[in-house]
């Protein structure tokens, strides 16, 4: 099996496609089966790839590289563990609820968390609202 690049000279749409040879390559591009499948045009070229090339000494680099991301993903699991026992989930409404918090005097025994958008967020600070960003873990990622 071979992997190849491939650019569609009409759309610029790049793709890999494996074939079970280079003459299979050949054999398919000289009866027209290869085409894009973004604009369905049938001039697909190959084009420059770079091998896949696991290097030994990178082995440790690489190890490591997972063992931070595994250890920051841990740090996140337990702040969002923290978040979800000792503050109020509200979802969507984030940017409604924590007006209703600010501008109300509302008190409330526990903080809120929820999502928002990026203007929402903006739009708080504008507004002198102090929010924090935090990033979350979906539960079910490996």
């Amino acid at each position: 099996m071979i992997k190849y690049r491939l650019v569609c000279k009409n759309c610029e749409n790049t793709f890999d496609s494996w074939f079970s040879s280079s003459k299979e390559y050949e054999r398919l591009k000289k009866k027209n089966f290869l085409n894009c499948h973004i604009c369905n045009s049938l001039s697909v070229e190959k084009t420059l790839m770079s091998p896949s090339v696991f290097i030994a000494k990178n082995c440790s680099k690489v190890d490591n590289q997972i063992q931070k991301y595994k250890r920051t993903k841990e740090v996140i699991s337990k702040y969002q563990e923290f978040i979800k026992k000792n503050f109020n989930y509200v979802g969507e409404n984030f940017a409604y609820e924590a007006r209703s918090v600010h501008y109300k005097n509302k008190k409330v025994s526990k903080g809120i968390y929820g999502t928002a958008t990026k203007e929402d967020l903006k739009e708080l600070k504008e507004e002198g609202i102090k929010t924090e960003l935090i990033p979350w873990v979906k539960d079910n990622t490996n």
